[in-house]
């Protein structure tokens, strides 16, 4: 079988969270990415049965997150950054993992063409580091407005780019993580 794609365990200890790198197709034209093959993510036991895609447009200095869903309605990702740059963040909210509470930083790039995915039980987020960002997320369920939750970016163990980023009010107002009662 043709490998399409290189998944990375993340020596950050989040467990089931992989860096993926595509293979790119380059030439005269420009470059040919694969940014999804079910029989791979199948053969590592991930979800590969996504529900739901979304696109974002941020400027930069724009922080989106910590965003999750939660049970019944929780959700893994593979998010990819089809422009710019970014600081991506994601923190284990599983009680029962041993990262609990810890937080995985990695930069997302066009150039790179690296993707992230991200297992049920996590928060994501990011932080825009170029003029303009476009983020791609595939998601395992549907949008559940109900199980919609956040967990504010300022209170986990990471060096943002920015103390003051740009940020929604409902961003603002998620409880910091000492206050959250994980339901995972």
């Amino acid at each position: 079988m043709i490998k399409h794609m290189n998944f990375i365990k993340k020596n950050t200890a989040i467990p089931g969270c992989y860096e993926i790198l595509p293979t790119l197709r380059k030439d005269a034209r420009g470059v040919f990415i694969k940014i999804f093959h079910a029989p791979e993510f199948k053969q590592l036991g991930l979800d590969c049965e996504f529900r739901e895609e979304f696109y974002s447009v941020s400027k930069k200095g724009v922080l989106r997150g910590l965003h999750f869903q939660t049970p019944p309605a929780a959700i893994s990702k593979l998010v990819f950054c089809v422009e710019g740059d970014i600081l991506d963040v994601v923190v284990d909210l599983r009680k029962k993992s041993k990262a609990y509470g810890k937080a995985l930083t990695m930069k997302l790039s066009t150039r790179s063409a690296n993707m992230l995915y991200i297992p049920k039980g996590c928060a994501h987020g990011f932080y825009a580091l170029s003029k303009k960002v476009v983020m791609l997320y595939k998601t395992s369920g549907v949008y559940s407005p109900a199980h919609d939750a956040g967990i504010l970016w300022s209170s986990v163990d990471v060096e943002w780019p920015s103390k003051s980023p740009a940020i929604s009010p409902r961003d603002a107002s998620f409880p910091s993580f000492t206050d959250f009662k994980s339901p995972f």
